[in-house]
């Protein structure tokens, strides 16, 4: 891909050619040769990304965020600032893995600012992460989760308003979106 129809601050370090069309990366960011990035995506200052990184398209990585090998970040996920990705359970200077743990961020969550995602965990699509929650196990779809560690604190709409459900078990959003709670997952209707 032509980086042309990106743009890239002067002050910027972007060794990838691998940057969809309408991707703004700011000042103080690095991303390494390796690393994908789709169309649309906000990188703001001072961000990493490492070579084995993935990121969709219209993913917004807020300041202060370091995206380490191992991680895939699905469209249309929010990235708060400071939060902190890890790639490896078992850290110890100078020991680097052959492999990461696969961490994978899915469409459309939300992270908040400064939470903490342990290496290998998965969160779901549409699911919100509190603000300094800290993430070890996975987040299902639509799941709200804050705490330390993070615990399951209810549903959110894919438009990022808390449901609340009924006897029945279904709820309808006031953005007009209606889910139904079936074997402990909720589902779009």
């Amino acid at each position: 891909m032509p980086l042309e129809k990106v743009f890239i601050h002067p002050q910027a370090i972007v060794d990838s050619a691998s940057i969809g069309p309408g991707t703004r990366v700011w000042a103080f960011a690095h991303v390494m040769p390796g690393a994908r990035i789709g169309a649309d995506c906000n990188i703001c200052e001072h961000v990493f990304i490492e070579d084995d990184v993935v990121l969709g398209d219209q993913v917004t990585v807020k300041s202060g965020v370091y995206i380490w090998n191992g991680i895939s970040i699905e469209d249309k996920v929010f990235v708060g600032p400071n939060a902190t990705f890890t790639n490896d359970r078992f850290p110890r200077s100078k020991a680097y893995q052959a492999v990461y743990p696969r961490t994978l961020i899915r469409r459309g969550a939300s992270l908040g600012a400064a939470c903490v995602l342990i290496a290998g965990v998965t969160v779901g699509r549409y699911a919100m992460v509190g603000a300094g929650a800290v993430v070890t196990k996975d987040v299902p779809d639509y799941a709200l989760v804050f705490g330390n560690p993070a615990h399951f604190q209810g549903w959110i709409c894919t438009c990022g308003k808390r449901l609340r459900l009924a006897d029945q078990q279904e709820a309808t959003c006031p953005c007009g979106l209606s889910y139904r709670l079936v074997g402990g997952r909720i589902e779009s209707l």
